[in-house]
């Protein structure tokens, strides 16, 4: 390509990144936007409840009316229950919960030492792989890769001798781009599983739905992003990035210390403390008769208390590790230590919880209103009707889920609308929950890392500028583009692949709905 046609190119991806990031900054904030769909669901349930629809509701059979949101019964019904509508929200106790544990393994040290730990030891011919396999464990710890583990991809690979913008770039498509692969479970499971739940309830109040419905899935495509991971850092990344100068002020570049005696100490009895934990389990779950156990003898239906009690398992996989690393490693005194841990994890849920009151209440209205089952409806006979396969519906929901994700950022925002859409509207197509959350994720993780709208990509590119100090939003995004394309469709091949093979996507998770 000659050097003019290049600068074209330039040009118009800077021209198109910028009218990305102009018309996603016009956007209002999350919370805002759910309080705008709230007051929208209200009128458009008044202006539909006059209207007549042929649809029989398959909740009652009988037709389906819209109820009328905006008369004196149903506002004072909506402000008696407001509070319980928040407080009852799934999403919000089990997310909470399992944040109260990582909060304490994070501010013990555990979280830190432990990935350190995991880079000091790799060969430098595994560095690659290693870095988006760190990457994808710190999803455990919510936001600990940002921080954590992506200054350090750069780090390391500038005391191997590589460029450390490529260190940043794989960390990254790691942290980011991998953000719904993991072989731990994390606060996302139930996070999204709730509001999975809650849409499917606007069809049905019986489904139920368990929090690692999409594990098994989920734990298997770690192995597909940190082999991408690896060909894109390898062939695409590093030989573009190679010859670009290091102009950033190198002397001052944090480094990546090794771990200290009394970190090592502490990791040793976290992981002892971690294993009798499994073994433990094991054991008492093991017997036909134990308490784990339902009714049947069955450890993984719904009403089994094993499955029943994942998040406070969650929660424990943290706490008792990440308590007896402080204690070992001097970072915990007191037990006020461990309770400062839970309250800075709290802390920084207050974002998260302001966002959930509005979705709480939007999904409350939705429900209530019945557009749900009418937009469910319709959209499922409109579906038939153009007789497209399952597997392009599915195709379908990844690819819009990845465009809106360059205009909204939040996870948990974005499915709180798309859940109370997708999840029945396919249900009435004979597609589960459980497969429309997976669709979901993939479209979401994999264009992570190419919008600026995303909160942390600000800090990507400092950690850039570094190292390169012309780095800008548009020298990320196309540093990240090949990542981001090469899992979208890899990605979206492997979901179709995968649910035509008929492995479980998780525990108790289903393709088709009964």
């Amino acid at each position: 390509m000659s050097e003019e046609k290049q600068k074209i190119t330039v040009s118009l991806s800077e021209r198109m990144l910028a009218s990305v990031e102009r018309i996603g900054n016009k956007l209002p904030d999350p919370a805002v936007l759910f309080i705008v769909l709230l007051f929208v669901v209200w009128v458009v349930s008044w202006l539909l409840s006059y209207v007549t629809f042929n649809v029989v509701d398959p909740r009652t059979n009988e037709l389906l009316v819209i109820n009328n949101l905006l008369s004196g019964s149903a506002i004072t019904e909506f402000m008696s229950v407001m509070v319980t509508n928040f407080s009852h929200f799934h999403p919000v106790g089990v997310v909470l919960v399992a944040m109260l544990g990582i909060g304490v393994a994070e501010h013990t040290g555990f979280i830190n030492s432990g990935l350190r730990a995991l880079l000091s030891m790799t060969p430098q011919w595994l560095l690659t792989p290693m870095v988006i396999f760190a990457g994808i464990v710190s999803h455990s710890a919510v936001d600990a890769g940002y921080v954590l583990v992506i200054p350090l991809g750069g780090i390391i690979f500038y005391a191997a001798g590589r460029h450390p913008l490529v260190g940043i770039a794989a960390a990254f498509a790691g942290v980011s781009g991998g953000f719904s692969a993991n072989f731990l479970p994390s606060s996302l499971d139930p996070m999204l599983q709730g509001l999975s739940q809650a849409g499917a309830q606007i069809l049905d109040p019986s489904v139920v739905l368990n929090p690692l419905n999409n594990y098994f899935f989920t734990a298997s495509s770690s192995f597909l992003i940190i082999a991408l991971g690896w060909y894109v850092t390898e062939k695409i990344v590093e030989p573009r990035l190679k010859n670009v100068e290091l102009n950033g002020d190198l002397e001052d570049l944090p480094t990546m210390k090794p771990l200290e005696p009394n970190e090592r100490k502490g990791l040793r009895a976290a992981g002892i403390v971690f294993f009798l934990g499994v073994i433990i389990m094991i054991i008492t779950a093991w017997p036909g008769s134990s308490p784990w156990r339902d009714a049947t003898g069955d450890l993984t239906s719904g009403t089994a208390p094993m499955m029943r009690s994942i998040v406070s398992l969650i929660f424990l996989l943290f706490i008792l590790p990440g308590y007896v690393y402080g204690v070992a490693a001097g970072t915990v005194k007191s037990s006020r230590d461990v309770i400062e841990g839970m309250t800075k994890a709290m802390q920084q849920m207050a974002y998260y919880l302001v966002i959930m009151f509005f979705i709480a209440q939007f999904v409350y209205a939705f429900g209530q209103s019945n557009l749900g089952v009418l937009l469910a409806l319709q959209g499922a006979a409109a579906l038939k009707a153009f007789a497209m396969p399952s597997y392009i519906t599915i195709v379908g929901v990844v690819f819009i889920t990845a465009l809106i994700n360059l205009f909204v950022g939040s996870s948990s925002a974005k499915w709180g609308v798309l859940a109370t859409i997708f999840v029945p509207m396919l249900m009435q197509l004979g597609i589960s929950p459980d497969l429309t959350q997976a669709a979901y994720r993939v479209g979401d993780s994999s264009t992570n890392i190419i919008t600026p709208l995303m909160p942390y990509f600000p800090l990507v590119v400092v950690y850039c500028q570094r190292y390169v100090k012309d780095t800008g939003i548009g020298t990320v995004t196309a540093m990240m583009l090949p990542y981001s394309i090469a899992f979208l469709i890899s990605w979206t091949i492997f979901l179709l692949l995968y649910t035509f093979s008929g492995l479980p996507l998780g525990i108790q998770s289903s393709y088709i709905y009964p």
